[in-house]
């Protein structure tokens, strides 16, 4: 029996080799997250920095998508009868004041920090799309590799939201991280590599083989020099203000869904008439292709 992940829905687990695979399995969704999800992942998480046969973790996504973002069908659609099945007005919602919402936000947001936290290392092998939420994720752990043509962004801040998990300034610099933020456009996953976004990208055909031999490589050193090295890497970044940031971006994103701005406005108004694939066509549509254009990333 496991002594963390006693049951999964949405989330595969298995150890082979000194390596924990764990899948996101929502492909009928793209992965798209939830809660459950989410708790489910970072139960499987701590399962495996918690077995002495484990050394390090790949994370991937079933199906054709790493992870497409939050499930934005239950987070702005409400629940079917209107109501939720518990006594609301009891509990805290992200409707309620700001501090209601930063609440709410910082229980996701933990559910993401324990890639952070955790002990040994975690690679993610990333494909098809790694949007919003997905990029959450990706960007907590200690490697991405992708695909040369995954899709990697954070199309949301052209309307919802501002990323409540931060590590974009952290991998880009203050320049590539406002580029991506302050438009929402995407990056091909060979451009993400060249800006330092991701380890490395490679064709479709090589990402099981190269992300295998990378843990291959890492599952040869023991457990706890692994931990030594992630750990003194990761208390640099918190020296540079990588924890504080997390709890400030949660702030941020609080404050910029009180926006009564046109943009989020149009959204949430289009999402509650006509459903999530139209408030997405509206609110990307004046983006075109939605790609970052740079004549350097080009060359």
């Amino acid at each position: 029996m496991n002594k963390y992940l006693n049951s999964s829905e949405y989330v595969l687990f298995s150890v082979q080799d000194r390596i924990a695979r764990i899948i996101l399995n929502r492909p009928d969704k793209r992965n798209a997250m939830h809660p459950a999800m989410l708790t489910e992942l970072r139960d499987a998480l701590m399962e495996a920095d918690a077995l002495t046969e484990v050394n390090v973790i790949i994370l991937e996504g079933a199906g054709k998508d790493f992870c497409a973002g939050y499930d934005l069908a239950g987070a702005y659609a409400g629940y079917k009868d209107g109501t939720p099945p518990w006594d609301e007005l009891r509990y805290r919602t992200q409707n309620g004041s700001i501090d209601d919402d930063c609440w709410n936000l910082e229980q996701t947001q933990k559910l993401c920090m324990v890639l952070f936290d955790m002990h040994k290392p975690v690679i993610a092998k990333v494909q098809g799309n790694c949007l919003a939420g997905g990029t959450d994720i990706a960007l907590m752990c200690d490697f991405i590799i992708c695909t040369e043509e995954a899709k990697l962004g954070f199309p949301a801040a052209r309307a919802n939201g501002t990323p409540p998990n931060q590590m974009w300034i952290y991998h880009v610099g203050p320049q590539w991280a406002k580029r991506i933020l302050m438009t929402g456009d995407n990056l091909r996953g060979r451009d993400a590599a060249r800006i330092g976004l991701v380890l490395d990208a490679v064709p479709a055909e090589e990402l099981d083989a190269a992300v295998d031999e990378l843990a291959r490589r890492i599952s040869f050193v023991d457990a706890e020099l692994l931990s030594a090295h992630k750990r003194i890497v990761n208390a640099a970044l918190e020296l540079q203000g990588a924890r504080t940031l997390q709890r400030f971006s949660v702030e941020m994103d609080a404050r910029a869904h009180l926006s009564r701005g046109p943009r989020r406005s149009q959204f949430k108004a289009d999402m509650a008439e006509h459903g999530l694939k139209a408030a997405l066509k509206n609110r990307d549509e004046p983006f075109g292709d939605g790609m970052v254009q740079s004549h350097w990333l080009r060359k």
